[in-house]
């Protein structure tokens, strides 16, 4: 990394050097002429007598006259010939500046320069992260999300985009850490090496273009460089998938897939749908109660990727879909669809619109989304909507149509993410309660919506190490038994109990869902919880103070300090004292 930032802070020494090498060799001639004309041209003193002027008096002069400010003649008046050479030494030096400055207002507006002084800033500000990042590879609709994302939770992020435009975005939006960026192809291996990918701080490689190729590039080439890095990539086609999972891709995320997969949860497992999305969604946002997906028949409007899922999952649930599709050679549906866009109430009757009871509209255009859904309303108020929404700035107009489930795909792959790379406990949860079905999540509601006052809850872990959990280990080294429960007590009134639940506990490679609060805590547990916002401080009170940690164990309040220490064991002896008297 160092090393490529001196080769770009070289490359623009050289530039800058190379193309002010004409206007650099007119100045110096132009000013050794003339201070040597002044040198070689007599003159006379104060007194009358011939003087000859040395070249640091010669040297004062040229650059004061070539620059027009004009002192005066020093040391001594001139004479006539040296009058005569200061005027053409005048206009020599005086057109070499405009050569020159116009030369340096070019070179300044020169897009080679100026690429490699950003070049240089960016390599510079990546060597000078000394904390953990991740290399986000695309600014768009995703990246831009789980960048904000990212740095909201106090976390660093380098980002690659092959748009200056989304670039100059970065540079212009306030987020909460600096975060550098550089136009450039995330696909190029020089690139993301460039960008951090074998330094000791980064962490983990987020592929999050809208090409799926760029995405596969960049998934190669952080296994291959860096091996023990976390890849995390998007991809939006079978083949890309299956071709990132066979060299061992950590995490892939198809947005069509995963959305799909939770409308097929939503069918047979509703509260386990509500579950996930209670603990995925942003914290501190209201709890959001949908209304569970009718059986019956459907009504699939586009069958491309996103059409391909839904009506693959939609049949696994025993869902019955009549597809309307544009173009059905295109999208292999010739003998099993309905040929149209579905924004005609024509094409909508031919689907049988009047009597499905849930309509999904798929395609990649939101106008025509939204076209559909309002003409299916027409035809069927009681119908139960779906829509895809494109572009993210359509947010209001999609919050203004009332559709039950509304997919973007930059929200489902950003909460996705933001689930992979922050809270990893979350996502073992969220795979462990899904095998458990739907009672599970039933019982777990309620406690949820209480804890949590009916808004989406805080979701953080607990590593019981020596930095996070000193109070903690130490007891546990004396042998004490820490319970859950002691954890979950408020450290301010050890009767009551904090606002938050454990969801997990990891122990040697093991896990145990939804853990007793009886349940005693070892050295180098790990433990998930969710609850409301500000309780993870206060935990964390109770970790990490010897006095607080004794007080909810025992309900033994120590003083703290040396003085309230004194003053306690004074107090324990006038006791005393009283007691044998």
């Amino acid at each position: 990394m160092l090393i490529r930032s001196q080769k770009s802070a070289h490359k623009v020494f050289a530039l800058i050097l190379r193309r002010m090498r004409a206007p650099l060799i007119l100045l110096i001639s132009a000013y050794a002429i003339s201070i040597f004309g002044l040198v070689l041209i007599p003159g006379v003193d104060d007194q009358g007598d011939p003087w000859q002027m040395s070249f640091f008096h010669a040297f004062y002069f040229v650059s004061y006259m070539a620059t027009t400010i004009g002192f005066g003649e020093i040391p001594y008046e001139f004479t006539d010939a040296q009058r005569l050479w200061t005027v053409i030494s005048l206009y020599l030096t005086v057109i070499s500046w405009l050569y020159a400055i116009g030369k340096i207002l070019g070179l300044i507006q020169d897009p080679a320069l100026q690429r490699a002084v950003t070049e240089n800033r960016f390599y510079s500000s990546v060597h000078r992260i000394r904390e953990p990042f991740y290399l986000v590879c695309g600014y768009g609709d995703t990246g831009s999300l789980v960048t904000k994302a990212l740095t909201r939770r106090g976390l660093r992020a380098v980002v690659i985009d092959i748009s200056q435009d989304r670039i100059n975005e970065l540079l212009l939006t306030e987020l909460d850490v600096y975060v550098p960026g550089l136009c450039a192809d995330a696909g190029d291996p020089n690139t993301l090496k460039a960008a951090g990918l074998k330094s000791p701080f980064c962490v983990g490689i987020l592929a999050l273009t809208d090409d799926d190729h760029t995405n596969l590039e960049t998934a190669i080439t952080g296994k291959l460089l860096n091996p023990s890095l976390r890849v995390i990539c998007r991809a939006e086609t079978k083949s890309t998938h299956d071709n990132m999972a066979s060299f061992g891709t950590d995490h892939i995320i198809n947005p069509f897939e995963s959305f799909a997969e939770q409308m097929a949860i939503a069918f047979h497992s509703p509260e386990l749908h509500t579950l996930f999305e209670w603990l995925t969604q942003l914290p501190r946002t209201p709890l959001q109660y949908r209304e569970p997906p009718p059986q019956g028949k459907w009504i699939l409007c586009g069958y491309g990727r996103f059409g391909h899922s839904m009506q693959k999952y939609l049949s696994r649930q025993g869902v019955s879909t009549t597809i309307i599709e544009a173009d059905p050679v295109k999208t292999g549906c010739i003998d099993k669809c309905i040929e149209g866009k579905g924004t005609e109430a024509i094409t909508l009757l031919a689907a049988g619109a009047k009597s499905a009871t849930g309509i999904v509209a798929g395609t990649n255009d939101d106008a025509d989304n939204l076209s559909i859904l309002m003409t299916a309303k027409q035809l069927n108020p009681n119908i139960y909507t779906v829509a895809r929404q494109n572009k993210r700035g359509n947010d209001l107009i999609f919050e203004a149509i009332k559709s039950k489930h509304v997919m973007q795909h930059s929200e489902v792959v950003t909460l996705k993410v933001l689930t992979l790379v922050t809270i990893p406990l979350l996502h073992e949860f969220l795979k462990q309660i899904r095998q458990q079905g739907n009672e599970p999540a039933k019982q777990l509601l309620p406690k949820i919506r209480q804890i949590s006052n009916n808004v989406v809850p805080d979701i953080w872990t607990l590593n019981i190490s020596d930095k996070a959990a000193l109070a903690v280990n130490d007891a546990i080294g004396n042998g004490h038994r820490i319970l859950l429960d002691h954890l979950n007590s408020d450290p301010r009134d050890r009767h009551k109990q904090l606002h938050c639940l454990p969801l997990l506990l990891k122990r040697d490679n093991k896990t145990v869902l939804l853990p007793d609060i009886n349940t005693a805590i070892k050295k180098d547990d790990q433990i998930l919880f969710c609850g409301r916002h500000g309780m993870a401080e206060l935990m964390d009170w109770t970790l990490q103070n010897h006095n607080v940690l004794n007080y909810v164990e025992t309900g033994e309040a120590r003083p703290d300090g040396y003085i309230w220490r004194w003053f306690a064991r004074r107090q324990v002896r006038r006791a005393a004292r009283r007691t044998i008297g």
